[in-house]
């Protein structure tokens, strides 16, 4: 019998990691002393403990580790599905580096710029919440691209022509939409498509896709590198609205969130103040 130490020596694992391996079922000692609850192991355990650290040693998790020993014949199945888990957490740290080095390197900026009228296709997001957590927010984008994609496929059926990145808004154009967004009823979101088309190909447009006209508007712009989120939408709200315009405001309920490779990026319009005086 060789003591923890002993063990642990020959092992190269800690005292405190057979502990830990031990109250988590996955190397159990041949004998713990019931009056000092001092552990004992034999020397065939140590090939367990090896095989314990190969696979340990590829970030795999105890549960994983246990069923790999559990059930050898799984075990390579299991390592094909942690080694796609691996390479789907190395491509977000990866694009997480970038966006750190864009965002140190170039501070994004609010800009001013003129839009011009163009013609949009418009189609609400069905099942799309306001996104009040971060977790609701991940599934309206993962709704909001599906639906960029169909209505895009639409688009391309047909016959026009996507001229422009596309955006979401806030379901707020008209009365109903506005009370179902207000509400949490939804959808919540419209996507937006910028097209160049002709008249026969915006008439064999299908009915949930809403043929308009985006009017000319001057716009504040910031845009954020990287995947969107609940807390770089705040941080663009937190941007735009105090910045200083001469004779003019922000109007956040007309806002758009434009869907770029790289990054989103957050509009508001621009409103003068003699604007709206002449509207009221």
């Amino acid at each position: 019998m060789l003591s923890i130490s002993e063990f642990s020596e020959m092992c190269h694992l800690s005292p405190q990691t057979l502990r830990y391996y031990h109250s988590e079922g996955l190397l159990i000692p041949a004998d713990v002393d019931e009056q000092t609850g001092y552990r004992s192991y034999m020397m065939e355990q140590v090939e367990q403990a090896m095989l314990i650290t190969v696979l340990r040693d590829t970030g795999m998790s105890v549960k994983l580790v246990r069923r790999a020993l559990d059930e050898p014949d799984a075990t390579p199945a299991l390592l094909r599905q942690h080694s796609a888990e691996v390479e789907r957490q190395r491509q977000a740290q990866d694009e997480a580096i970038r966006d750190a080095r864009t965002f140190f390197h170039s501070w994004p900026e609010v800009r001013r710029r003129h839009v011009p009228e163009m013609t949009v296709l418009s189609k609400p997001v069905p099942g799309t919440t306001a996104g009040r957590s971060q977790e609701e927010w991940d599934e309206t984008d993962a709704a909001i691209s599906a639906t960029v994609q169909e209505v895009v496929k639409t688009v391309e059926s047909c016959g026009a022509v996507v001229s422009g990145p596309p955006w979401r808004t806030l379901a707020c154009e008209s009365p109903e939409q506005r009370r179902k967004t207000l509400s949490g009823e939804g959808p919540c979101w419209l996507v937006k498509i910028p097209v160049t088309a002709d008249e026969d190909a915006l008439a064999s447009l299908p009915e949930d896709v809403e043929v308009q006209i985006f009017e000319a508007r001057d716009e504040l712009s910031l845009f954020i590198p990287g995947k969107a989120s609940l807390a770089k939408y705040c941080t663009a709200l937190s941007r735009l609205i105090p910045h200083p315009l001469d004779a003019a405001y922000v109007d956040i309920t007309r806002m758009r969130h434009l869907l770029h490779d790289d990054g989103v990026e957050t509009t508001a319009a621009i409103c003068k103040l003699d604007e709206t005086s002449a509207e009221g």
